[in-house]
C-alpha cells in the first residue's frame, strides 16, 4: 500500500475521501479516515486487494463513499483482469467478476456497496464478447463517474429537504460521521446542517464521540469545524443528559440500509438515540440517499449486522484498556425501527410518517 501526505486544506470541501485520476487506466485514491484528524494521507490504490483491505479497515467509511469506492474498484478490477491484453473476453469476464463479488464480500451491512456493484455489473451485461478492452475500460469508467456525481446530486438535494427541519437558533445532535468524508460532498445527515449553514441559518451541533472508533469525535467534529459551524463534542452516554436540560430540539443521523417498512440500520448506538428523543419528544431524523434502502427487506431483523474484531475495543488505537481474556461483543451497527423515526430524509422528499406505503411511494418517484 502506498500512502501520500497532504497539506491540512484550509477548507473541508477541497479534500475527498474518494478520487480518480486519469482515463480507464488511470488510478484511484482513497482518503485514509483511520489517521484523521492527526493526519492526512491518501491511499493509492494499486489493486483490488488494497481496496477491499480499505474498506474492511474503514479507510474508506460511510455507506455512500463505500460505494463510490467500490464502483471505481471495478475498474481497478478491469485492469488487473486484462492485464496488458487488448480484448476483453470470457476468460477476463470471469476473472472480473470474482473480484467484484472479492469486493461484495468486504463489508455486509452497508447496502451502497453491493447496489454500486451490481450496477457496474449491469453497465457491461451485454456487451458481446469479446470485446475491445479500451471501450470496455471506458464504459467502466463512466459507469464509476455516474455513481459518483449521482451522489453528489442526492446529497445536496438531501440538505435542501433537511435544512427545512433545522429551525434557527436550535440545538442539533448527531452520531458517527455523515458529511462528505462518508459520501461524495457535504454528506447526508451533515448536508442538512451546512445547507442550513448556507441558508444563513444559526444552530450549535452537539456530536456523539461515537465508540468505540470515535467517527464523530475524530471526523464530523472536525468537518464542522473546518465549516467554522458551532459545535460541542459529547460522550455517547451524555445524551440523555443534554437533551434532559433541553439543549436539543432536533436529531439527525445517517444510515447504511434502510428496509421497505423505514426499519433503519445505522452505527451501533443510534437506536438507543432514537429511544431518548421519544421520551423526550424530540424529532429523529435519519437522512439517506434512496441507494441506501433495501425494499427486498420488509423488517430490520432481516438486516444482517457486522461483527467487528474484539482489539477495536480492548486495544482501542493501540492502547489496551481491558483485561487479556475478556468477551468482547463488538457489533458495528444496530437497528431503529420505523416507529421511533419522525421523518426519513431522501433526495426525493421527506418521508413521513415512516410506514411501507410512504416508502416505496417515495422511492417509486
Amino acid at each position: 500500500m502506498i500512502m501520500t501526505s497532504l497539506p491540512t486544506p484550509h477548507h473541508q470541501q477541497t479534500l475527498r475521501s474518494v478520487e480518480w485520476s486519469g482515463d480507464w487506466q488511470g488510478k484511484l485514491k482513497l482518503l485514509d479516515q483511520t489517521q484523521l484528524p492527526a493526519k492526512i494521507e491518501m491511499v493509492d490504490c494499486v489493486s483490488v486487494a488494497v481496496i477491499r483491505e480499505a474498506i474492511v479497515q474503514l479507510r474508506v467509511r460511510g455507506a455512500p463513499a463505500i460505494g463510490i469506492a467500490a464502483a471505481y474498484g471495478v475498474v481497478v478490477a478491469f485492469q488487473e483482469s486484462i492485464a496488458d491484453a487488448k480484448v476483453f473476453d470470457e476468460a477476463s469476464k470471469l476473472l472480473l467478476n470474482t473480484k467484484i463479488e472479492d469486493l461484495r464480500s468486504s463489508r455486509p451491512t452497508a447496502v451502497n456497496l453491493s447496489w454500486a456493484l451490481t450496477r457496474m455489473s449491469q453497465s457491461i451485461a451485454d456487451v458481446s464478447l469479446p470485446a475491445d478492452a479500451a471501450l470496455v475500460g471506458k464504459t467502466l469508467l463512466d459507469a464509476a463517474i455516474e455513481v459518483h456525481e449521482e451522489d453528489k446530486r442526492m446529497c445536496h438535494a438531501i440538505g435542501r429537504f433537511g435544512a427545512d427541519r433545522i429551525a434557527d437558533g436550535s440545538g442539533v445532535l448527531t452520531h458517527c460521521n455523515t458529511g462528505g468524508l462518508a459520501t461524495s460532498e457535504y454528506g447526508t445527515a451533515l448536508s442538512a446542517m451546512l445547507t442550513a449553514q448556507d441558508q444563513g441559518k444559526h444552530f450549535h451541533v452537539f456530536v456523539d464521540e461515537t465508540r468505540p472508533l470515535l467517527q464523530g469525535a475524530r471526523l464530523t467534529a472536525w468537518e464542522l469545524m473546518q465549516r467554522k459551524i458551532p459545535c460541542t463534542l459529547i460522550c455517547d452516554s451524555m445524551a440523555a443528559q443534554v437533551m434532559r436540560e433541553g439543549r436539543v430540539q432536533a436529531v439527525i443521523v445517517g444510515a447504511d440500509r434502510i428496509t421497505a417498512c423505514g426499519d433503519a440500520a445505522n452505527k451501533i448506538g443510534t437506536y438507543g438515540l432514537a429511544i431518548l428523543a421519544k421520551h423526550h419528544k424530540i424529532p429523529f431524523y435519519v437522512a439517506a440517499p434512496s441507494s441506501t434502502f433495501d425494499v427486498s427487506l420488509i423488517s430490520g431483523s432481516e438486516i444482517p449486522i457486522e461483527q467487528r474484531k474484539e482489539a477495536e475495543i480492548t486495544e482501542a488505537f493501540g492502547k489496551r484498556t481491558a483485561p487479556e481474556g475478556v468477551v468482547v461483543y463488538n457489533p458495528a451497527f444496530d437497528v431503529t425501527p420505523a416507529e421511533l423515526i419522525t421523518a426519513i430524509i431522501t433526495e426525493k422528499g421527506i418521508i413521513e410518517p415512516v410506514n411501507e406505503s410512504n416508502v416505496r411511494a417515495m422511492l417509486q418517484k
